[in-house]
C-alpha cells in the first residue's frame, strides 16, 4: 500500500494551512459492500470462520462499539465478514487518510493521531453513536503487534466505555498475525483464520461497573500470545523466508548481548557479533544450532529485551542518536519530505532537529516529553517508504526514517512505554510524598 508522497520545504510545510475538523457522516452502504466483496478472495484463501457469541442480544440497528485486536492488514476485511451488512464507522490513524479524504469518510472513517489524547476524537465518537446512531470499529491497541502478543491499551478506555454507554462487542482473531507478521512485511502464508465475535458489555453492565472494573475486563480479554497458538494448536509455518525481517523484533543477541549484528534471511536469525545462529521452526519457536536456546519462545525474547531497555533507563544509559529522514503531516493532502536531521531519545524524551537553512542552522526543532504518549507510533516499512518512528501531536506529526544501520525502531518504542511507566510512577510517588507531609504538617500543628 502506498500514500501520496511531496517534496517540499520545512518552512512551506509549516505554513500550509491547517485543514478545518468534519464530523463523521453516515457511513456509504454501497461502500462498504464493495469492501466486502474485495474481501472475499483473502477470506476464501483464509478459511476464515467466525464464532458468534451473545450476540443475539444486539439490536439489529443499535449503536455499539466494537473493539478488535490488531495483526495485520486481514483486519478489516475480517471485521467486514463478521459484521456484514451492518455498516460501521472505523477510528483510522490520519495518515489513512491522506490523498484519499472523501473516500475515507464516506466510509464511516474517523480519523485520529495514534496514542496522543484526542478529546476532538472522543467527540466524534458520542457524535456517532448519539446522533448517527452507527457502530464504531476501534483497534484500542492502535498499532499492529510486533511480538504477536498485545499491545499497550490505553488507561482510558474504560471511561470512553462508559461515556459512550453502548454495548461492546469484542472481536478475537486467530492466525491473522501468524498469515502476515509485520515483522515479516506482511508477507501472507498459508495459514487458517478465524475470530471470536462476543457480546462483552451491555448498556446495564456499562452503568452497573466503573471504569476500572470495565478496564480490568479488557485487559484481561487483550491478553493473547500468537506464538503460543500457533504452538499449541499445531499451526505449522513451512515458508522459506518465514525468519525475513524478524532481526527488527529480535534486534539483541542474548549469548553476547551485541545489538549491531542481529541479521534474518530465510529461516535463520543470526548474530554476525558472535556467529550464533538460531532457525525458525515451522512451529514459530526458535532453536539454536549450537543446541542451547537462550529463548525459544519469541515473546520471551521480546520481554527480556524490554527488562534489558527499562533497566538502561534505569541506570541512565539509554541513549538514542540516529541520523533520520524526516517527512511531515500537517493536512491531508501527502506527507511531506522536509529534509535530513537527528533524533534522539533519553530519560527527557524525544528531541527532533533538522531541515537546516542556508546557514546551517536547523529549522526545525520539537521536543516531546516522556508523558505524551503511553506508547510510540512506529512501524516497519511504512506505506513502502522504510521503517518509521513517528512523534508529534494533533496538529503535526513527524515521521522519523532511520539512515543508519540496525534495527532501532522496536527498542525505541519499547523505551517509549519503559519511560512513560518510570516518570509516571515517580509522578504518582512525589504526589503521595507531598500529601503525606502535608498530613504531617497538619498533625503538628
Amino acid at each position: 500500500m502506498k500514500i501520496v508522497k511531496r517534496d517540499l520545504p520545512y518552512e512551506k510545510v509549516i505554513a500550509l494551512p491547517k485543514p478545518k475538523h468534519k464530523k463523521p457522516c453516515r457511513p456509504s452502504r454501497l461502500l462498504h459492500g464493495l469492501i466486502r466483496v474485495l474481501s472475499i478472495p483473502d477470506l476464501i484463501a483464509t478459511k476464515f470462520t467466525v464464532n458468534r457469541i451473545g450476540m443475539e442480544r444486539l439490536g439489529k440497528n443499535e449503536p455499539c462499539l466494537i473493539l478488535m485486536n490488531h495483526s495485520c492488514f486481514l483486519d478489516l476485511k475480517i471485521a467486514s465478514a463478521c459484521l456484514f451488512p451492518r455498516p460501521f464507522h472505523i477510528v483510522c490513524t490520519s495518515d489513512g487518510f491522506i490523498g484519499m479524504n472523501f473516500l475515507m469518510r464516506h466510509i464511516g472513517c474517523i480519523p485520529t493521531t495514534k496514542f496522543v489524547t484526542d478529546l476532538t476524537l472522543v467527540r466524534d465518537m458520542l457524535h456517532t453513536t448519539k446522533n448517527l446512531g452507527g457502530a464504531i470499529l476501534m483497534y484500542p491497541e492502535a498499532s499492529y503487534s510486533f511480538d504477536g502478543t498485545a499491545t499497550t491499551l490505553p488507561d482510558s478506555l474504560g471511561n470512553l466505555v462508559k461515556m459512550l454507554g453502548v454495548p461492546v462487542i469484542m472481536i478475537r482473531t486467530y492466525g491473522a498475525f501468524t498469515r502476515t507478521p509485520l515483522y515479516n512485511n506482511l508477507r501472507a502464508r498459508k495459514v487458517r483464520v478465524s475470530a471470536d465475535m462476543e457480546y462483552l458489555f451491555s448498556p446495564d453492565d456499562i452503568r452497573e461497573k466503573t471504569a476500572e472494573e470495565l478496564m480490568a475486563v479488557l485487559q484481561e480479554r487483550f491478553t493473547f500470545d500468537n506464538f503460543a497458538w500457533q504452538r499449541d494448536t499445531g499451526v505449522t509455518v513451512d515458508h522459506p523466508e518465514r525468519a525475513d525481517g524478524l532481526s527488527r523484533v529480535l534486534y539483541k543477541c542474548p549469548h553476547c548481548l551485541s545489538e549491531d549484528g542481529m541479521q534474518a534471511a530465510g529461516i535463520h536469525l543470526t548474530c554476525t557479533a558472535c556467529g550464533k545462529v538460531y532457525t525458525l521452526r515451522e512451529d514459530g519457536q526458535m532453536e539454536a544450532a549450537d543446541g542451547h536456546t537462550e529463548y525459544p519462545h519469541i515473546p520471551d525474547w521480546y520481554a527480556w529485551e524490554r527488562s534489558c531497555v527499562r533497566r538502561e533507563l534505569e541506570e541512565g544509559t539509554y541513549h538514542l542518536d540516529i541520523p533520520v529522514e524526516i517527512r511531515m503531516q500537517v493536512d491531508m493532502r501527502a506527507v511531506y519530505r522536509v529534509g535530513q536531521g537527528r533524533l534522539t531519545h533519553d530519560a527527557e524524551g524525544f528531541h527532533l532537529i533538522g531541515c537546516a537553512d542556508g546557514r546551517g542552522v536547523p529549522q526545525l526543532d520539537y521536543r516531546q516529553k516522556p508523558l505524551a504518549s503511553y506508547s510510540l507510533y512506529s512501524d516497519y516499512y511504512w506505506y513502502e517508504i522504510g521503517d518509521m518512528i513517528c512523534i508529534g501531536d494533533t496538529k503535526t506529526l513527524y515521521y522519523c526514517f532511520p539512515q543508519t544501520g540496525g534495527d532501532v525502531v522496536a527498542k525505541t518504542r519499547l523505551a517509549a512505554e519503559e519511560l512513560y511507566k518510570l516518570v509516571r510512577r515517580e509522578k504518582v510517588r512525589s504526589r503521595t510524598c507531598r500529601t503525606d507531609d502535608s498530613i504531617a504538617d497538619t498533625k503538628t500543628e
